[in-house]
């Protein structure tokens, strides 16, 4: 099994952890990392944008001129989508861009991310991470003693107090462990886990 130092918020060593080699030492394979973040991307897409096509823009019921006789091209309705103000051609309605992914295919990048953290020397394991007044200050000065600006820190499970510091601190996204995922860790520079929530992440990804 792989071990990993153990730190208290001092970042001073408080012991040693021994991590599962199939999660954090597993092969590295970026062409799952694009095909999670994508679906993951996708997924969060609003889909709200909507037009109106000729049918539901208002007026128009009745014809703009005789169809001979003035010179002019025949026309049925000034809702038209070749007048101004008529309706739109294909326009977007809206829809879901979300499209399903093999479990096997997210839990496979899940643990390749984990392992990449790993790898680079940027995931850290503290023991606890007090947070008694939620205070960001009280955060903010945390994760400077840790020399961290940019990280992803993953509860055991709900955690108020830590999760209100940091929810106006836009470099640092607090997660509970089963809302852990391939495009937080990626995006931020470093993978902060409390050793509580470490157990319950191999759980999840034992399979």
């Amino acid at each position: 099994m792989a071990q990993c130092d153990l730190y208290n918020l001092e970042k001073k060593k408080v012991g040693k952890l021994e991590l599962q080699d199939h999660i954090f030492a597993a092969p590295i394979k970026p062409h799952l990392f694009h095909e999670v973040t994508t679906w993951q991307l996708a997924k969060r897409r609003q889909g709200t944008a909507s037009t109106k096509e000729r049918s539901a823009v208002s007026g128009g019921g009745r014809k703009p001129w005789r169809q001979k006789g003035t010179g002019r091209a025949s026309a049925g309705t000034s809702r038209s989508p070749l007048w101004r103000g008529g309706g739109t051609i294909f326009g977007p309605h809206p829809r879901d861009y979300g499209y399903p992914l093999p479990k096997k295919v997210r839990m496979a990048a899940l643990r390749s991310a984990l392992s990449l953290r790993f790898q680079e020397g940027k995931l850290l394991l503290l023991d606890a991470f007090p947070s008694p007044e939620g205070k960001t200050k009280a955060f903010v000065k945390a994760m400077e003693a840790l020399g961290i600006k940019s990280a992803v820190v993953v509860t055991d499970g709900e955690n108020l107090n830590l999760e209100r510091s940091a929810r106006n601190v836009p470099w640092v996204k607090v997660l509970r462990y089963n809302g852990i995922n391939v495009y937080d860790i990626l995006k931020h520079e470093h993978l902060i886990i409390l050793k509580p929530a470490v157990g319950k992440i191999e759980e999840r990804l034992k399979g």
